[in-house]
């Protein structure tokens, strides 16, 4: 499903109701051959309340995933905010030092959020970074700053936070990785795809003695399918497809090559 989940919201409705409306139609279609003579009996002994129940679990269904990848897509946010607030904190702390350690560690943090947008972010993109890589850049700052000689009680203090601040990059940078790894897996979107099927198959058995309404039916429940699906496919992965989390924040906070912020 991967070229999916990447489409355009536009061109992924436009797919995805596609596709549902050809599976409801050839369920159709071989319902209303079935339904021929004694057949006919048997489909309609099908009893409308049973629907409903269905309805309730499908609903339930797409309630957990939408739960699933809602909570993923927060975190990773969340994750991206805290690696480009402690970015931040390092570059304003890094004043206390002037001079070469202060350009040294800025051009480390640059060097670590161009290396991020450039090289991790299109890899998260495709769940092709793991935590066995490390940043580079990042765990020289780090060095860096535990190497730092403070000779004010201002430098001790901002050594410290500096430190500190490195540490939580490092942490949500970690944080970001696994989270770009999370996805709605093959056997969640089966029991889905299955549910759906089965509510499409009962709707057209129980109406198979009504074309018309049928039609108009199973046309209804395939949209709201289609919508369901949607909803879920465009954000079941947090940096891929067209809602995804960006590295924004981190390149606003990005210093500039001439010692700016």
């Amino acid at each position: 499903m991967d070229w999916i989940l990447n489409l355009s919201i536009p061109a992924m409705i436009l797919v995805v109701l596609a596709l549902v409306y050809l599976v409801t139609a050839v369920i159709y279609l071989i319902v209303t051959r079935l339904a021929t003579g004694e057949r006919t009996r048997v489909f309609k002994a099908v009893s409308p309340g049973m629907l409903p129940p269905m309805s309730v679990v499908f609903a339930l269904l797409i309630a957990f995933l939408a739960s699933q990848v809602w909570s993923d897509s927060d975190r990773a946010s969340a994750a991206v905010n805290r690696e480009a607030s402690a970015l931040r904190a390092v570059v304003l702390l890094s004043d206390q030092f002037p001079g070469e350690p202060d350009t040294q560690m800025r051009g480390l943090i640059r060097q670590h959020i161009q290396t991020a947008v450039r090289d991790e972010w299109p890899a998260m993109a495709r769940h092709g970074v793991t935590l066995s890589i490390m940043p580079g850049a990042l765990a020289q700052a780090l060095k860096l700053a535990l190497s730092l000689d403070p000779h004010t009680p201002g430098q001790n203090i901002a050594q410290r936070e500096m430190v500190t601040a490195l540490q939580t990059a490092l942490d949500a940078r970690r944080q970001r990785i696994v989270l770009s790894g999370s996805s709605v897996n093959v056997v969640k979107w089966g029991a889905v795809l299955v549910q759906a099927a089965l509510m499409l198959i009962a709707i057209a058995l129980v109406h198979c003695d009504s074309p018309a309404t049928n039609r108009l039916i199973l046309g209804l429940f395939a949209a709201a399918v289609a919508a369901a699906i949607v909803l879920v496919a465009a954000n079941s992965r947090p940096f891929s497809g067209a809602i995804s989390v960006q590295p924004t924040l981190l390149l606003q906070v990005m210093p500039e090559a001439d010692g700016g912020t």
